[in-house]
């Protein structure tokens, strides 16, 4: 009885976190992994079922056997950006002031937690509560001249649920479907300078924290080909989320601001006993979303902020592939690390809007490692996981005479710690 409220209060303290969950972007709009052996090999393993049970394959929960596991990460990201060169000043321009200024809002909590429960011995049932990537900046000046507000940013804070059904066929193959939920705030503050081009002024910036609600679904496969071979594919659809009518002024499609939709293909494959070798492709479509793919230019000057066409980041779909290395073979110990490379989904030409949503990192690195704690298979887990240093530049497109540049820049490391059992 113990144990049970142990398990009780750890849980509801780790779903209180999430009221507070502010995270930035990794694969662009996606985390680089979920739940701590997952972040541990960089987000490879779309094919090693034991990184599933937190946004996983859905497929994998049926190997996954009767599971529970917490996870709890300190997220540090790194955004500034730098202008070069004074402003033109000529009439119907908007350079910016010159000078490097960095983002204030540099260090986040980020939990995690999921359960899986064998239904019998070829189907199970899961569920699991996360933070996903997104964007958040805190600038502490006027960047575009709002004199309504001395600081310039956005923050988007996401919380998603998933319940999962998986199926062997067979015993060395299985399909899984995942029911996702998302919720999702949204602020931003420093935007009223846009006022002449948006549809909606009023609903633009500066109205405190807006919020929607939305769903989508996944759906997975899972194959052993061989004794030490596996395959796995998952499609992730968009979700769709309520509009943020508080800012139905600034994003396309009168507030819009959905997931966009991503798929991951992969192998897992045991080179020799406990030693695995793990890669996985992914492909993230974010040009589906208006509000996210729509180029700043010209869409600002021929449709205003708010409708269809309204200008949004201009981010373009990427692929990112991923690397993972897992050691089981030193008694009760496991060790892991990976590597992932992805393309950049921000251009020279979008730095500007992108001030705000930096998501410019392109290649990360992860190590971990889980202890088995006793006799009973409960394990403890840690990750590392550092995003190298990347840069956009690009001409300010609303001040060509100038000459002036933007450069955004982006760093991050985290942290995890995680339990199951």
């Amino acid at each position: 009885m113990k144990n049970l409220n142990f398990r009780k209060t750890v849980v509801l303290a780790l779903v209180s976190l999430f009221v507070s969950v502010q995270v930035m972007a990794t694969d662009g709009y996606f985390s680089t992994g979920y739940g701590t052996i997952n972040k541990g090999l960089a987000g490879a393993g779309i094919a090693f079922y034991q990184g599933s049970l937190i946004n996983g394959n859905p497929a994998g929960a049926a190997f996954l056997g009767n599971k529970y596991q917490l996870g709890v990460g300190l997220f540090n990201p790194n955004r500034q950006y730098t202008v070069a060169g004074n402003p033109s000043g000529m009439e119907g321009t908007f350079g910016l002031m010159p000078g490097t200024i960095e983002s204030d809002s540099k260090l986040f909590v980020i939990p995690s937690l999921g359960a899986n429960w064998m239904l019998n011995e070829k189907s199970a049932i899961s569920a699991a509560l996360f933070g996903n990537g997104g964007m958040n900046t805190n600038y502490p000046t006027a960047t575009f001249y709002d004199p309504s507000s001395e600081t310039t940013g956005v923050n988007l804070i996401q919380m998603f649920g998933n319940v999962t059904f998986s199926q062997k066929l067979g015993e060395k193959h299985s399909i899984g479907v995942t029911g996702v939920v998302a919720y999702q705030t949204f602020e931003a503050n420093g935007l009223l300078s846009f006022g002449a081009f948006s549809s909606n002024p009023a609903a633009l910036s500066g109205n405190g924290t807006d919020s929607g609600f939305g769903y989508g679904f996944k759906i997975g496969y899972l194959g052993q080909l061989t004794d030490n071979f596996s395959i796995g594919v998952m499609y992730q659809s968009q979700v769709f989320m309520s509009e943020f009518e508080d800012y139905a002024g600034l994003f396309a499609e009168q507030g819009a601001f959905n997931i966009p939709s991503s798929w991951t293909a992969g192998f897992s494959w045991e080179v020799v006993e406990d030693f695995t070798v793990m890669a996985d492709v992914k492909s993230i479509m974010y040009s589906e979303v208006n509000s996210i793919g729509n180029p700043m230019l010209p869409n600002l000057m021929t449709s205003p902020l708010g409708t269809d066409e309204g200008a949004g980041f201009g981010w373009e779909n990427v692929m990112v592939y991923k690397v993972g290395l897992n050691y089981a073979g030193i008694d009760t110990w496991e060790f892991r690390g990976g590597v992932s490379i992805g393309q950049n989904p921000v251009q020279e030409s979008e730095v500007m809007f992108n001030i705000l949503a930096p998501g410019v990192v392109q290649n990360q690195i992860s190590l971990g490692l889980s202890k088995e704690v006793g006799k009973s298979g409960n394990q403890f887990h840690v990750a590392m996981n550092y995003a190298l240093n990347n840069s956009v530049k690009g001409a300010n497109p609303m001040d060509p005479p100038s000459g002036q540049t933007i450069e955004i820049e982006m760093n991050q490391f985290e942290l995890e710690l995680g339990f199951s059992f």
